[in-house]
C-alpha cells in the first residue's frame, strides 16, 4: 500500500511537469527548462517552495476547518486508489465501484467546506458552483455506469476486465464512453468545466485564500483524481490486458488528453453546462440504459 502511494505521488509530480510543458508548447513558448536536465527537477523545487513558505490565514476564517480541509481532501484522493485491481487480491473486494462512487461523492464536501471556512465571497461562490456541477454530473455518471453493470452484474472491477478479454467496452457503445469522459472532466473541475476556479469572475474560486501547503494539497488531490479517473476509464472501456505495457501507455495518453483539452478548449458557459447534463446527457443515458436492459433480457430469454 505504501509503495502504491509513493508511486502515485511520483506520477502526480511528473504530471504537473507534463502539464507545464504541454501548455507552454501549445502557447508557442518554452516551459520549465532551467532546473535540472530539461526542467525535470522543477516539480520538486515547486513542492519545496510551497511547503516551506509560511501559510497565511484569513483573520475571519474558521481556523481548524480551514486548515484541515485540504489535508482530508488529499487523503480521500489517495484512499480511492485502494480500488486498483491487483491480481493477487491484496485489496480487491466485490464492491469496488460502489466504494469508488461513495468516496467520490464525499470529495465535494471538502470543496464546500474549504470555500465556506475561508469566509470569502469568491471562495463561497466557487464552492457553490462546484457543488452544483459535481452533483449534477454524478447523476449521469451513475446512469452510464448502470448500463454496463447490467451486462456484468457485478461491482467488482475484475469482472469488467474479464468481460473485455476479447473486445473492449468502448466498441460496445462509443457514445457512452464519450459521455463518461466529459463527466470525468467535470468531476475534476478541469477545463472547459473549471467553473469552481473561474479566473475571470472568481479570481481563483474556492481556493483563493489558500497558500503554501494548503494550496499544494488541493492541487495534489486534483491531479491524483485525474490519474485515478484515467485509470478507471481504461479499465471500463479500453482494457485489453493488465500486464501488457500498452495499458500503461493508454493510461498516460488519457491523462495527457486532460491537459490537451485544457490548452485547446475555451471555458464553457455555466447555464450551458447544466443544460448539457440535465437535458442531453441524462436523457441519452436513460435511453441507453433501457436499451441495455432490453438486450440483456433478450440474451437471457
Amino acid at each position: 500500500m505504501m509503495y502504491m502511494i509513493i508511486m502515485v505521488l511520483i506520477c502526480i509530480t511528473f504530471l504537473t511537469l507534463l502539464e507545464q510543458k504541454v501548455l507552454s508548447y501549445i502557447q508557442i513558448r518554452k516551459g520549465p527548462n532551467i532546473v535540472g536536465f530539461l526542467g525535470l527537477i522543477q516539480p520538486f523545487s515547486d513542492a519545496m517552495k510551497l511547503f516551506v513558505k509560511e501559510m497565511m490565514f484569513p483573520i475571519w476564517s474558521n481556523f481548524l476547518i480551514y486548515y484541515y480541509s485540504p489535508i482530508f481532501s488529499f487523503m480521500l484522493s489517495l484512499i480511492l486508489w485502494l480500488i486498483f485491481p491487483f491480481y493477487f487480491y491484496c485489496f480487491s473486494f466485490n464492491l469496488m465501484y460502489l466504494f469508488l462512487f461513495s468516496f467520490m461523492s464525499l470529495g465535494v464536501y471538502f470543496i464546500m467546506i474549504s470555500g465556506w471556512s475561508s469566509n470569502s465571497t469568491y471562495a463561497l461562490l466557487g464552492s457553490l458552483r462546484s457543488i452544483a456541477q459535481t452533483v449534477s454530473y454524478e447523476v449521469c455518471l451513475i446512469m452510464v455506469f448502470l448500463c454496463f453493470l447490467i451486462f456484468t452484474l457485478s461491482f467488482n472491477i475484475m469482472m469488467f476486465l474479464n468481460y473485455q478479454v476479447l473486445m473492449s467496452f468502448i466498441f460496445l457503445n462509443l457514445i457512452l464512453s464519450f459521455i463518461i469522459f466529459v463527466i470525468f472532466l467535470s468531476e475534476t473541475n478541469r477545463s472547459p468545466f473549471d467553473f469552481a476556479e473561474g479566473e475571470s469572475e472568481l479570481v481563483s474560486g474556492f481556493n483563493i485564500e489558500y497558500s503554501s501547503g494548503g494550496f499544494a494539497l488541493i492541487f495534489l488531490a486534483e491531479y491524483s483524481m485525474i490519474l485515478l479517473l484515467s485509470m478507471i476509464f481504461c479499465f471500463m472501456f479500453i482494457y485489453n490486458s493488465f500486464f501488457y505495457f500498452i495499458f500503461f501507455i493508454k493510461f498516460m495518453l488519457l491523462s495527457y488528453l486532460f491537459i490537451w483539452i485544457r490548452g485547446s478548449v475555451p471555458r464553457y458557459r455555466y447555464d450551458k453546462l447544466m443544460n448539457l447534463t440535465w437535458k442531453i446527457y441524462l436523457f441519452i443515458s436513460l435511453l441507453m440504459m433501457l436499451m441495455f436492459m432490453m438486450l440483456k433480457l433478450m440474451f437471457l430469454i
